[in-house]
């Protein structure tokens, strides 16, 4: 499966996002399409809270528990994390 490019500035972080939804999802990272809502793929509370957890801890940045809901793709996740200046750590997750 092919997917279109991520815009630069987000590009980064779709690998990292699809990398932790793969886990929580039970699915392949290449198998999750970054314009389709998350909630297609099954996402469900617990796992939207655990994605936040993750996104403060990696990246040390206060998050609403509402994140993957207001932002319910890969995409829109990438943009608005993008947006606030969000990097992923080289090599994975902070220390």
């Amino acid at each position: 499966m092919t997917f279109s490019a991520p815009p630069k500035a987000a590009a980064p972080l779709y690998g990292w996002l699809t990398d932790r939804l793969a886990v929580y999802l039970d699915r392949a990272p290449e198998s999750i399409d970054p314009t389709v809502p998350l909630a297609v793929y099954g996402m469900d509370s617990v796992c939207a809270l655990s994605l936040c957890g993750d996104v403060e801890d990696d990246f040390g940045i206060a998050v609403e528990p509402t994140l993957a809901w207001d932002h319910p793709t890969v995409a829109a996740l990438a943009g608005h994390l993008a947006e606030r200046g969000v990097r992923p750590p080289v090599g994975g997750r902070r220390p």
